[in-house]
């Protein structure tokens, strides 16, 4: 019995480890894709084995000093915009005309109540055409096919704006109710960018300060350096980090028993949003994530090298008169000197 209970308490800890993994295999499923642009055929394995081993790079010394900084902010959104395509078709133009406005009007009194305004609600006409079917006319020798008017078809696009994420769900809701089914995609806005890029210049200048310290105790004085630098900064949105995964198991032990066979039944592909890790970071600002962010970030390199050494002027040489002899046909000497 005592022999039972410590098996017990030594396997309890791996199922521990094993429920905190999730439902999806990293290593098999790092293919980056948009939530409006869904990639099938990604499947999910859960994998029991060793824990990857994580690789330290040897360092090696050099002459120069390089001070790489990676900073990132997450900022939630101050807006978000949903948009929505709907079509409609009717009879007459008056009447697709008609039916639309309607269902667009049913929208707006719905969210109105959630406090979504009119305001905040704008359509792009995306076309207006006739339909067309195919009439037969039947003369005695002959028979033709004409195209004649059917009705007419109406597209549109629903510009919904919002503030907080928790009214979304009531937008779906009021599309939804007014067979409004098809969301295009949901955009982020960020008001004041700029003051989110100095926080991260701010950050990066106060860590280089630090980093150079750290140098000039050991010894190294910047005075005899050269530097060189090089600056990046970008902004990722939340709909470019969506993943998709399988979480099923097709294992029967009942059919095995049965000695029959399974049926498949097609699975379900899930996703779940990944946003740009954090370790290859120095600075993170807001680094718990609760919700989708969009994802700032700056980088900054500065590269000192050790100025030249000065050369040693020359010594100048002692300036010397040259002279030279000029010898007459007569015999006679006579000394000149060379000036230069």
């Amino acid at each position: 019995m005592k022999k039972l209970f410590l098996n017990v308490l030594f396997i309890l800890p791996i199922m521990c480890l094993a429920q905190h993994k999730g439902n999806y295999d990293q290593n098999t499923n790092r293919e980056k894709i948009s939530r409006q642009n869904i990639v099938s055929g990604l499947g999910n394995a859960i994998v029991y084995g060793q824990p990857p081993k994580h690789h330290q790079n040897n360092l090696s010394t050099s002459n120069n000093i390089t001070i790489d900084l990676k900073a990132l902010c997450n900022v939630k959104a101050s807006s978000y915009t949903a948009i929505f395509n709907l079509a409609q078709i009717g009879i007459t133009a008056e009447e697709t005309h008609s039916l639309m406005k309607e269902r667009i009007d049913n929208v707006k009194s719905s969210l109105a109540l959630q406090g979504v305004l009119s305001k905040d609600i704008t359509i792009d006409v995306i076309s207006f055409v006739p339909r067309y079917e195919v009439a037969i006319e039947k003369k005695l020798f002959s028979k033709k096919y004409n195209e004649v008017p059917k009705g007419f078809e109406l597209q549109q696009n629903i510009h919904i704006r919002f503030t907080k994420t928790h009214q979304f769900e009531k937008i779906l809701a009021a599309c939804a109710k007014n067979e409004i089914y098809n969301l295009v995609k949901v955009d982020y806005f960020i008001k004041d960018i700029h003051l989110i890029y100095k926080k991260l210049q701010d950050a990066l200048l106060k860590l280089v300060a630090e980093k150079k310290t750290f140098y000039t105790t050991l010894g190294f004085d910047f005075k005899t350096f050269n530097t060189q630098v090089a600056d990046n900064k970008y902004c990722y949105f939340p709909k470019d980090f969506y993943h998709s995964y399988q979480a099923f198991n097709s294992i029967s032990f009942e059919a095995i028993k049965k000695k029959k066979g399974v049926t498949k039944a097609q699975k379900l592909t899930s996703y779940y949003y990944q946003p740009i890790t954090y370790e290859n970071y120095d600075i993170v600002m807001n680094p718990s994530v609760l919700e989708p962010v969009v994802q700032v970030g700056m980088d900054l390199k500065l590269l000192y090298y050790p100025k030249p050494k000065e050369q040693p002027k020359p010594t100048p040489q002692p300036k010397t008169n040259h002279k030279y002899y000029v010898v007459s046909p007569n015999g006679n000497i006579d000394i000149k000197e060379l000036k230069k």
